[in-house]
């Protein structure tokens, strides 16, 4: 990222130089797919791709703001006096809905500022771009009006913007792990309480691969509300013999009995990814303490096979990237991670192989979707930041 090239782009638009430079990550998940909402574990972390923002404060109450990432929109302006979400605002509307959830618990902020950002997280790519600016947003609005809110604070602000200003029926899962991220560590989340551990996560000559099948996929459009409400159906099912609150407090030995209780089989399907991904996660973090990447990689596996099949949210793209990845020498695993539909998967790769793995699994992808994925080596980064 050349913040110098920013910077420039800032007083271009604004007439003057920017007074703070800020950073927030985007985050991938290494294993509890789709359980966030069910009230189960996930275990995300940080990653040092993200989203980076330079700020002036204004003395009136606008608020104008300027992405690179969509030069075509221009500067989007809106005023602390209309708030609404707004379709032409396009990416801005959630900023915009950070600063109305803010507005309101802080009626003392009486001033906007200009804002320009640039994200490196590629847009769609299902390494949550929109939570990464949600947070991001929180950062600035933190410090500019002197708010004192926690890293949880941000997290949930973050969290209701996907649900009730954008619509998305999302989980808690990405505002924590970017909020709350830190280096050199996962996150193992409980969904149900909010609380959280960090786990150290040492890779000891081994990588972690994002492959972009570069599909966009847009959860409001997709069939992730779809999900959750398959999922709500047949939690109600078993909650006539279950005392459960979540799906994820069922006991996999528990399966076979509610496999009856479930109206619809996919239901069931459903129902038994989120048990079985829920066990898959706590075994994931021991494997990490007891630094057993083999077992690690399995668990990798064996997530993505139940995505696939139980929860079916993975998809052409995914499956060929993930199948040609457990295919390739140095690979102890891979899976699709976040939402699916499109979007990413993670490897877990040997070092000395990771040139191979990448030129052999694009090769591959490319001769069976017909073009490029994309590749980044992951590393494990801190929550956002003032730069400068």
């Amino acid at each position: 990222m050349n913040l110098t090239l920013l910077a420039q782009r800032f007083e271009s638009l604004f007439n003057h130089q920017p007074e703070a430079t800020y950073f927030s990550p985007g985050r991938i998940n290494l294993i509890g797919e789709h359980i966030d909402y069910n009230g189960g574990f996930v275990f995300p972390c940080a990653i040092t791709i993200g989203t980076y923002g330079l700020i002036s404060k204004r003395s009136d109450q606008l608020f104008r703001i300027y992405s690179t990432n969509f030069d075509s929109l221009g500067i989007i302006e809106f005023s602390l006096e209309c708030l609404e979400y707004q379709s032409s605002h396009n990416w801005g509307n959630y900023l915009k809905g950070v600063i109305k959830f803010l507005k309101e618990r802080f009626p003392e902020i009486s001033h906007g500022f200009n804002l320009v950002i640039e994200g490196n997280i590629p847009n769609g790519s299902g390494l949550s771009s929109s939570a990464s600016l949600e947070i991001l947003t929180a950062k600035i609005c933190n410090d500019l009006y002197y708010l004192n809110l926690t890293p949880i604070d941000m997290a949930l602000i973050g969290k209701r913007v996907e649900n009730e200003y954008i619509g998305v029926n999302s989980g808690i899962m990405d505002q924590f792990a970017i909020a709350l991220g830190k280096k050199n560590t996962a996150l193992l989340l409980d969904c149900a309480t909010q609380d959280y551990q960090y786990i150290p996560f040492e890779l000891n000559g081994y990588s972690l691969i994002i492959m972009n099948t570069n599909k966009r996929r847009e959860l409001a459009d997709s069939k992730y509300n779809e999900r959750c409400e398959e999922c709500a159906t047949a939690l109600k099912e078993l909650q006539t013999t279950y005392p459960i609150s979540s799906l994820c407090e069922l006991k996999v030995e528990d399966l076979e009995n509610a496999k009856t209780l479930i109206s619809n089989p996919i239901g069931f399907k459903r129902v038994r990814h989120a048990v079985t991904e829920q066990s898959r996660v706590i075994l994931a973090t021991h494997a990490l303490r007891n630094q057993d990447l083999v077992q690690l990689g399995q668990l990798l596996n064996a997530s993505h096979s139940s995505l696939k099949d139980d929860y079916e949210v993975s998809g052409k793209e995914l499956d060929t990237l993930v199948e040609s990845a457990w295919k390739q020498s140095g690979v102890l695993g891979a899976r699709m991670t976040g939402a699916g539909f499109g979007g990413c998967a993670i490897a877990l790769v040997k070092d000395a192989y990771i040139d191979s793995f990448i030129s052999e699994v694009g090769t591959e992808y490319k001769g069976v979707i017909g073009y490029d994925a994309s590749f980044y080596i992951a590393s494990i980064g801190d929550g956002p930041i003032k730069l400068a």
